[in-house]
């Protein structure tokens, strides 16, 4: 895979439910673009649902391409979720792939387990998954191979009885990562307090946010700004605010600060929107990131400014500029028209002006200009 975008030639999809079961099929055909040849995509899947709020489901997932170096990429999996009493649920899957290449053959499997727990007053999650070191799903993403995780959550969210205050929120996380060799690779934990108040403003504060993280390569910050590959630990802190909601002017802003890597690292973040008039808005945003690692103090800004203007409840527009301080064409335009001609039925138009990736490979893809206008048209059968 080289992370480029491919052209497609056709593509069609079909969802539904039959009785109780929901079935979806899609099949996509991509033609012979640069290094990328053509190939097709076809996924199928199944849902049935059992019980009152439980369901099973399998799918499959073919690529069929005219590289000889890679012919076929297949993947298969099941899943469920199993509800028990309204508030308790354990979700699962099982998914193999299936390569052309004999070395990405064997150790080509992933499986979780989730058991969740949610009410009123507590909402509690384990999670353990394992994904082997040649799972290769062509179609489709995943984070990281050869990794276990497991990952434990509470939250307790108490209601006053009276006050400003609607909700109060007291989390706490940890994550572990090994590979599947038992060496750490990641590890976090966090202490959070929230609360949400009746008129719609918030706070959202991470306490302690603690990390260790391995590197095996060296990692590109931006531009000229790489962290050297190592084990670091560092610990980051996080106080964010949001305004009332219902008034024609909301704001919030967002600071988080702390170690980061072999150094520090400050991201503030402030946003606002004003209402001037029912069809007509207007919104701003500011993010500031301040970096202070051994080789210097290094400032990014990213700023963008927004307007919306409904014409009519069917038809809405809006008008977005962003620039920011590292690329060498640092303005992005993007307009959009939507509009809705019938009940889940829309045609959108769009325009985008700015800097894209030349891929989503990783190694840092080269940052390339480009303008695109895109027109989407969809329909609904059902009245």
């Amino acid at each position: 895979m080289s992370g480029q975008q491919v052209p497609i030639d056709a593509g069609a999809k079909v969802t539904g439910s039959l009785g109780n079961y929901e079935v979806g099929l899609l099949d996509v055909h991509t033609r012979e673009s640069g290094v990328n040849p053509s190939a097709n995509y076809g996924v199928a899947r199944v849902k049935r649902r059992i019980f009152s709020e439980s369901f099973i489901g399998a799918m499959a997932i073919d690529k069929e391409s005219n590289n000889p170096l890679d012919r076929y990429n297949r993947a298969a999996g099941v899943d469920s979720n199993l509800v028990f009493f309204e508030k308790l649920s354990i979700y699962s899957y099982l998914t193999k792939t299936f390569s052309y290449s004999p070395i990405q053959r064997g150790k080509d499997w992933a499986d979780e387990v989730s058991v969740n727990y949610k009410s009123n007053l507590i909402q509690a999650q384990y999670r353990h998954s394992d994904v082997q070191p040649n799972y290769n799903p062509e179609v489709g993403f995943v984070d990281r191979v050869d990794l276990v995780t497991n990952f434990a959550d509470v939250n307790v969210s108490p209601r006053p009885k009276s006050g400003p205050i609607r909700e109060l929120n007291f989390e706490a996380f940890v994550m572990r990562q090994p590979d599947t060799h038992g060496v750490l690779q990641t590890q976090e934990w966090q202490t959070t307090f929230r609360a949400n108040f009746h008129n719609g403003a918030y706070t959202d504060d991470d306490i302690v946010d603690n990390f260790i993280q391995r590197l095996t390569t060296r990692f590109n910050i931006f531009g000229n700004v790489f962290i050297p590959a190592g084990l670091y630990h560092f610990d980051r802190h996080q106080l964010t605010y949001g305004s009332d909601q219902s008034k024609r002017l909301v704001y919030n802003f967002f600071e988080r600060f702390g170690t980061y890597y072999n150094g520090t690292l400050n991201e503030f973040q402030i946003r606002a929107k004003y209402h001037p008039k029912p069809r007509l808005s207007f919104e701003g945003f500011e993010t500031w990131d301040r970096f202070r690692f051994p080789s210097g103090l290094y400032n990014v800004h990213v700023d963008s400014w927004n307007t919306s203007f409904s014409f009519n409840r069917f038809l809405t527009s809006s008008f977005l500029v962003q620039v920011n301080s590292v690329e060498k064409d640092p303005v992005s335009v993007n307009f959009r028209l939507r509009y809705t001609y019938r009940p889940d039925s829309d045609l959108f138009v769009v325009y985008n002006l700015g800097s894209q990736f030349n891929s989503i490979a990783a190694g840092n893809p080269i940052l390339a200009r480009e303008s695109r206008l895109t027109i989407k048209l969809t329909y609904s059968f059902l009245r």
